[in-house]
């Protein structure tokens, strides 16, 4: 349920309203906007007397949230969420923003000429695992902590910021103390343990769909991390699982906008995962571009032939320099721009 106030309300008005929500048993959530402030009712089970609230000073009217997920949804905050990072990057407003890096973090010169190179090319956030979560058990699982140390040191020396994944509520503390943005990967999106933790911790997070999951399902994972508190978050379309093997998953573009229309929250599209194969990364990123991504996440190494991990979806650099040449000039098309590097230092 959402509560919305007058034009003009004033702060005494809009603490009442939150006093009587908290009486009759449940969580007030204040959401100031540009023109009016909205107080939204969290936990409403059904038993809620709408009357009550209606008749307070100030109010405007009641709307009532039909959608399994509350906070995530458009009939709970109808502008656009823009996630704020270091250093002036935006995440859901005007610019597309390119988070680009490997699959996972192997070496010190390995993930410095992945920064160095894709920084070169346009890419605003390095990405890269310190821990990978794999399919078979004797699959490199990553460095661990000292791999966040390394992804620390390509952000001293090339002003990338950082996106890397955590595994368990126990692995967040440490990813959050690096990076600026917590990934929560696919199949670690309905880890709820890990969401409350990830909600608890004052960084943005990145949420990528299940494998075999729904939209709602997908946003349903993301209201537990707004309910725990963590309004910054990223969702992220990576492909479900289909019956076709010509690729590894089917690249769903229509979830770009369909999320657009229920929800506020940004959302970026991850052509690497979404086929798993190296030729078609550039053609679906600039689709997902064109549909309306607000960013996109791609796999780059500096030899793919040698990556200890997902070397097939991984662009060569001067792929990726290409794709960043072609996907300005669709975000211009489409009325966007594609996010720049800032200048190291500044």
């Amino acid at each position: 349920m959402l509560i919305v106030m007058r034009h003009g309300a004033t702060d005494a008005e809009i603490q009442r309203v939150v006093a009587v929500i908290e009486e009759l048993g449940y969580k007030a959530s204040r959401m100031p906007g540009a023109q009016r402030t909205a107080v939204g009712l969290v936990g409403n089970d059904g038993r809620v007397d709408a009357s009550r609230l209606e008749a307070l000073p100030g109010v405007q009217e009641i709307i009532h949230v039909s959608k399994p997920y509350k906070q995530v949804s458009r009939e709970w905050k109808s502008e656009n969420t823009v996630v704020r990072l270091p250093g002036g990057v935006a995440v859901g407003g005007t610019d597309v923003v390119a988070i680009a890096g490997p699959c996972s973090v192997e070496s010190e010169r390995q993930i410095l000429e992945a920064a160095r190179q894709v920084r070169e090319a346009g890419a605003v956030i390095l990405r890269g695992g310190a821990w990978k979560p794999r399919t078979s058990p004797y699959a490199f699982q990553g460095l661990g902590r000292p791999g966040l140390q390394l992804l620390a040191k390509a952000r001293e020396e090339t002003g990338l910021l950082i996106c890397t994944e955590a595994m368990d509520p126990e692995g967040v503390g440490y990813v959050a103390e690096v990076a600026d943005i917590i990934q929560i990967g696919a199949r670690n999106m309905q880890n709820f343990s890990l969401l409350k933790a990830a909600g608890r911790v004052k960084k943005p997070v990145l949420l990528k769909r299940g494998m075999s999951a729904t939209i709602e399902e997908l946003l349903l994972s993301a209201e537990y991390l707004l309910a725990e508190g963590n309004h910054d978050v990223i969702l992220c379309e990576r492909g479900i699982r289909g019956f076709d093997a010509a690729t590894r998953n089917v690249f769903d573009l229509t979830a770009i906008p369909v999320v657009h229309k229920l929800s506020h929250l940004p959302i970026i599209a991850d052509p690497s995962h979404g086929t798993g194969l190296r030729d078609k990364v550039i053609p679906m990123a600039r689709a997902a571009v064109a549909a309306g991504a607000d960013g996109i996440i791609v796999e780059v190494h500096p030899h793919p032939d040698q990556a200890l991990s997902d070397g097939a979806q991984s662009l060569f650099p001067d792929q990726f320099t290409q794709l960043m040449r072609e996907v300005r000039v669709i975000a211009e098309v489409i009325g966007r721009r594609v996010a720049e590097p800032a200048s190291v230092g500044a």
